[in-house]
């Protein structure tokens, strides 16, 4: 930072920035780069938490950008700082979560220099992968570029934004009248539908016989819970949440329908589907069943609200198109709502909760010989933890089976993969949620595969004194790798998808100063979880599993239909030729 009240250097831009944007915490690990940018927090009393690896530091930001439906910021240095962190930015990308990711580089003045950490474009490398990113070559410019980053993350569909900031730009002092500044910061457009959308929309929603709303990302950072929850129960009508909108509506609401995939079970069940589904802030795609028509039957008549209007009608043509933003597509429509009355259908309601129901007492009944069952275990431990504690769930078969045990109050409880299904993003989620919700415990769920990417932010758990709880679903083996080869190839084929029988996770935690403890029986998952959260401070528990164990999920994606057909793993199909 210069001494000379005139002048100021880019670390103090970038720290004045991001206050004035509202920004509090910044998840970082060093790296010489960044120098001016750490003095900046300092002088500004921005709270920087420092991880072990860059990757934790990304997906920290993403965790408590999903908590809070604000902006989350992580800041890392040049070369491998850029490149470990390459999937977190793609992660929160795909998920639409609003992450500002901030980078180093060598100077610009040392250009073809074969320096250190240089020799590679970083802005050509992650511009595929993020919603907006760009090189800052000047200081001065450093508060409106920085600006425009929070609002391409923030605004439209959310996603993560990239900047660079070289070394020399961020250290040279630059003269205090030339900055510009950082405008637009305030700006949060809330585009409506226009009123013969909503006339449209409402009246196909008044014929429909068996309508349902299915949520998705976009829905959960419009900050729209509370609308949502009156318009379903004006309409009447049943509501279900893909993963990235889980807990938009309480576990116990009467409309609260559950998972997306348990649209399809009323078709496989013999039942009747859903003749129209309000499409809100959902994307089609894998959380819609893709081409197939389990979730989304043919015959259905689709309403879509999305803020991407390039967006709405991917795989299937939608009767009524509404680019808008979903907060402000509901408080529209439940007022126009209120002027018509609506036919009553609790026949259909009742039906449709009766599939969540039913599903729930059928999980609540599965065994296993070789281990614990993983629901069962899941179910243990969000019994104990509680409808009010905020989930991580981080693993392939693990956290399907975990998700289905979970019960939420509310919107910014729930982390997991999402469209690019990362293992090893868990702990920086859980250690950004815990740090976005204090006021209550955060739960990690993990497979043994998804834990071993970083076990060392144990130490940063405990360093930073989060009372996080991770639970390990320890089956010795990749089980959704493992499971998919022998559905594929018989269950004596197995290749690279086993791992030790005799790591023990809890002992690992234990080391990094964590509570632990290892449980090998059903009855002893809900105590150890009970001395786990009263211990207050970060714990493991090594619960172990039954490798055997396979979701049907593996089956439904594993599974040829017509004789001939390809099976591609977790992908549709190739019809007979």
């Amino acid at each position: 930072m210069s001494t000379n009240p005139s002048r100021v250097d880019g670390g103090e831009l970038i720290a004045r920035t991001l206050k004035a944007a509202g920004v509090r915490r910044i998840f970082a690990l060093h790296g010489g780069h960044l120098e001016a940018f750490y003095r900046g927090c300092r002088e500004h009393s921005l709270d920087l938490v420092d991880f072990r690896h860059e990757a934790s530091a990304g997906h920290a930001a993403d965790g408590h950008a999903r908590a809070t439906g604000e902006v989350g910021v992580c800041v890392v240095t040049a070369g491998p700082g850029f490149t470990n962190v390459v999937t977190a930015v793609a992660s929160a990308n795909l998920d639409g979560v609003p992450v500002v990711f901030i980078v180093g580089a060598p100077p610009l003045r040392e250009a073809e220099f074969n320096v250190l950490q240089g020799g590679i474009d970083q802005i050509a490398m992650i511009r595929p992968a993020c919603k907006w990113a760009h090189r800052i070559t000047h200081g001065e410019r450093i508060p409106d570029l920085l600006a425009m980053a929070i609002r391409q993350a923030t605004t439209g569909r959310c996603g993560a934004v990239l900047l660079e900031v070289p070394i020399d730009v961020l250290h040279t002092p630059v003269a205090e009248a030339d900055v510009t500044r950082p405008s637009g910061l305030g700006i949060h457009p809330r585009p409506a539908p226009s009123p013969g959308e909503v006339a449209a929309a409402l009246a196909v929603l008044a014929e429909a016989k068996r309508p349902v709303i299915l949520c998705g990302g976009e829905a959960r950072f419009a900050d729209c819970a509370q609308a949502l929850a009156s318009f379903a129960e004006r309409v009447g009508a049943p509501v279900f949440a893909n993963p990235r909108a889980a807990g938009i509506l309480p576990h116990d609401h009467p409309l609260f329908a559950g998972e997306s995939r348990n649209l399809a079970a009323l078709q496989i069940g013999g039942q009747a589907g859903p003749d129209v589904v309000l499409m809100l802030g959902a994307k089609a795609g894998m959380f819609v069943g893709g081409r197939k028509t389990a979730m989304l039957p043919a015959g259905a008549r689709l309403i879509q609200v999305l803020a991407q209007p390039e967006e709405i009608g991917r795989l299937r043509d939608i009767d009524v198109a509404i680019a808008a933003d979903c907060g402000s597509a509901l408080d529209v429509l439940l007022a126009a709502a209120g002027e018509r009355s609506w036919p009553d259908r609790q026949a259909w309601i009742a039906q449709v909760i009766g599939v969540r129901e039913r599903a729930a007492a059928k999980s609540r009944e599965l065994t296993a010989e070789h281990g614990i069952h993983p629901y069962q275990a899941s179910l243990a431990v969000a019994e104990v933890a509680g409808s009010r504690a905020c989930y991580v769930l981080d693993g392939g078969e693990s956290s399907i089976w975990a998700a289905s045990a979970l019960r939420l109050d509310g919107p910014g409880q729930f982390a997991t993969a999402g469209y690019l299904g990362l293992l090893g993003g868990g702990m920086g989620q859980a250690i950004g949620m815990q740090m976005a919700r204090p006021d209550r415990r955060v739960v990690q769920i993990a497979g043994d595969g998804a834990i071993g990417f970083h076990l060392q932010e144990f130490e940063t758990m405990v360093r930073h004194r989060l009372p996080i709880v991770t639970v390990v679903l320890n089956n010795r083996v990749w089980g959704m790798s493992l499971h998919g080869q022998q559905i594929l190839f018989g269950e004596s084929y197995d290749a690279i998808s086993r791992l030790s029988d005799d790591t023990n996770y809890a002992r690992i935690a234990e080391g990094f100063g964590c509570y632990g403890e290892t449980v090998t029986r059903a009855e002893d998952v809900a105590p150890a979880m009970r001395r786990a959260l009263d211990a207050n401070r970060p714990a493991c528990l090594d619960v172990r599993t039954d490798p055997t164990v396979v979701h049907p999920v593996m089956h439904g994606m594993l599974r040829a239909g017509a004789p001939g057909e390809v099976v591609i793993p977790y992908y549709e199909s190739i019809p007979a030729r």
